[in-house]
């Protein structure tokens, strides 16, 4: 019992974690560009976050990611110093991207640190192989998808705003920033709350299992303070900011305006929008740098800084591997402990 509390604490704490990690997902354009100061910017974005857990819950009725995320690892392998070791993996390389300002994908930590344990407790037989290569495939997947809106819907504006004088364009695209600003927020709750909740939905699975109390015999019996908990957790994470990564959202992938600000966050949305209805956990942080790569690629191909992207994709691509190394490392030493 102690152990599955342990569990749903440190998953909590990575959810806040993830908050402030990923702030700049929603917040780097619309601070870059002046919009809002820093600390309005959070409080917007917080705000948006909290509110999808009532659009996951009252709107779209379910929680299709988190039961994704819950079946990672087959359910029969599944234990408690698996997770354990999976959320703690997850926690330490999130703590060290966030500290080096590299805007690595929470989601991929999470879902690597969890495969990693089981994978080092029963071999590869223990994952879901399947889950797994349609979550990789969205790491390059999202961003591109992203990408494409973003370039396609920045010449579309662009033909409809040609006549527009600059200043008057630029005064109503400052205020819709706000409106794109919170879509993407929306977003970024429902898809990232989502795999901290499918983790605890598969630590209380796993306790029912082993007989403890608090346990469920599937997600569809996943209490509502879990959800709310979740929501809850990432939104107070956000209010916390994460400035190495705004800078880095921000100013170094490409100068960003209150135009290019609004196609990027809307792109960004549309498509976070897509894989939840897909119910597939992607990364809301190579979602919108896809867009902001799309965004600056219509000016010329060289206004994007492809040296800042090339290092932002490699730290993507190792990310799964690199959580999942960890987790196993950690729970091989957990297991001399635990028995």
């Amino acid at each position: 019992m102690e152990l599955l509390v342990i569990i749903i604490v440190l998953a909590l704490i990575f959810d806040y974690i993830n908050g402030f990690h990923d702030a700049a997902n929603s917040i780097a354009t619309i601070v870059s560009t002046k919009v809002l100061t820093p600390f309005q910017a959070v409080i917007w974005a917080a705000f948006f976050n909290f509110v999808a857990f009532f659009i996951a819950k009252c709107i779209i009725g379910g929680f299709g990611i988190a039961n994704t995320v819950s079946k990672t690892v087959v359910e029969s392998y599944i234990t408690l110093p698996i997770i354990l070791a999976g959320v703690i993996a997850a926690i330490v390389w999130n703590l060290f991207t966030w500290w080096k300002g590299i805007p690595s994908s929470s989601s991929h930590t999470l879902i690597g640190g969890f495969a990693g344990a089981a994978i080092m407790a029963h071999g590869f037989e223990a994952i879901q192989m399947n889950i797994i290569l349609k979550i990789a495939a969205f790491i390059f997947l999202a961003p591109l998808i992203g990408m494409v809106i973003a370039f396609g819907f920045t010449l579309l504006v662009l033909y409809i705003c040609k006549r527009a004088h600059p200043h008057t364009a630029e005064v109503w695209f400052k205020k819709l920033q706000l409106v794109s600003s919170a879509l993407f927020s929306i977003g970024h709750g429902l898809n990232d709350s989502q795999k901290v909740m499918g983790i605890i939905a598969a630590a209380m699975i796993a306790g029912h299992s082993e007989g403890l109390g608090m346990g469920i015999n599937s997600i569809n019996d996943l209490p509502d303070w879990v959800a709310f908990s979740c929501f809850t957790a990432i939104s107070l994470g956000t209010m916390s900011g994460g400035w190495k990564i705004v800078k880095t959202m921000g100013t170094k992938i490409t100068k960003v305006t209150p135009l290019e600000g609004v196609i990027a966050e809307t792109a960004g949305a549309f498509t976070l929008y897509l894989t939840e209805y897909l119910k597939i956990p992607v990364s809301t942080t190579h979602t919108i740098t896809g867009a902001i790569i799309g965004v600056g690629a219509t000016k010329r191909l060289s206004a994007v800084r492809w040296g800042v992207t090339k290092n932002l994709m490699t730290a993507w691509v190792l990310t799964i591997p690199v959580s999942g190394l960890l987790a196993a490392v950690f729970y091989l030493i957990m297991s001399f402990f635990l028995g």
